[in-house]
């Protein structure tokens, strides 16, 4: 907007970089062009100011498709004036001179006009398209087509406006029938999830299966090893038993023949001492065969003597005198 400043019988006007100002005295252009700054008279001066920079109109577009669904497109539609003389020919933007904004709401029929235009354009697109087709395609070749159109649009190039280009943000149908669209995806996007939950369920029971016959396996062959252990145990107790046996057989065969040795030894001595002591008790006897019997009597007593224990003292009675008295006289007389 540009900055007027008031002086008695006269204003001055300075403008921005982004607004074209024209000055029209008696119907004739007296100044045009972008950040100019002068002095006029406000009686007799008609100014405009069309802006230069580039703009944006965001608008919604009702269509209807071939399949007759109505569908809403959110379009935005970036432009701007091209040719600003013209605009200002076609369109009031003129200013107030004492105020300098714009005495009409020129912005808002421009965009009345693109907004007829591009919702227009939007509808042709969409007509040949069914809801499916409009809604899953994407904005992309909606954008192209609406650009091209509106670019190629005599309206606004006569209006002198430049169509830059359009954006198509989205293309929705009717609630319940997006819903509608969307089941398929959904119930599909739905089963490959419970696919994939299946198919991770049955990795998962596959490994756990895997995982219970290496065990089973395990246990199996543990068992089995187990079982030649003790087989094995049981063929090594058998051969120390019958080595033990063996041995024991052995060492009792060698103790009895030991003792039968020893045994025929002791009865051969035996036999042999009783030879010796019979055969000299009988040169013995026979050598006290022609002895006296009081000398056999006193070799007797020796030898009873001789095997009794000591005796410290000798009581003699007259009664074992006298029979040992008789007994001598006796042989004596004899």
């Amino acid at each position: 907007m540009a900055t007027i400043t008031r002086y008695p019988f006269v204003r001055h006007l300075r403008s921005t970089p982004t607004a074209h100002v024209m000055q029209l005295t008696g119907g004739r252009q007296r100044r045009s062009g972008v950040g100019l700054a002068f002095w006029f008279r406000p009686l007799t001066a008609v100014l405009s100011e069309v802006p230069v920079d580039d703009r944006e109109l965001p608008l919604v577009a009702h269509a209807r498709t071939a399949d007759l669904q109505d569908v809403t497109a959110q379009v935005t539609v970036s432009y701007r004036f091209e040719s600003p003389e013209v605009v200002a020919q076609r369109l009031d933007f003129s200013i107030d001179p004492a105020t300098g904004r714009w005495t009409a709401d020129p912005l808002q029929q421009v965009g009345r006009l693109l907004g007829e235009l591009a919702a227009g354009h939007v509808m042709d697109a969409l007509a040949g398209s069914t809801l499916r087709e409009a809604v899953s395609s994407g904005a992309g070749p909606l954008r192209h087509q609406v650009t091209a159109a509106l670019v190629a649009d005599k309206r606004v190039a006569a209006t002198g406006l430049r169509v830059l280009g359009a954006r198509v943000s989205s293309v929705r149908a009717d609630a319940d029938l997006e819903r509608a669209l969307q089941t398929p995806a959904r119930e599909g996007a739905q089963a490959e999830a419970d696919r994939s939950t299946f198919e991770r369920r049955a990795l998962a029971v596959e490994r756990e299966r895997a995982i219970a016959e290496n065990e089973l396996n395990n246990r199996i062959e543990l068992a089995s090893r187990e079982q030649q252990l003790v087989a094995q145990e049981g063929t090594n107790a058998r051969v120390r038993a019958d080595e033990a046996a063996a041995a024991a057989l052995i060492a009792a065969r060698a103790t009895a023949e030991r003792r039968h040795l020893q045994a025929t030894s002791d009865a051969a001595a035996t036999r042999l001492q009783g030879e010796a002591d019979g055969a000299a008790e009988r040169a013995r006897m026979g050598a006290l065969a022609d002895v006296d019997q009081g000398v056999l009597l006193a070799v007797a007593l020796r030898e009873l003597a001789a095997h009794l224990p000591a005796i410290g003292q000798v009581t003699v009675t007259p009664d074992l005198l006298t029979g040992a008295l008789a007994a001598l006289t006796a042989g004596r007389g004899e």
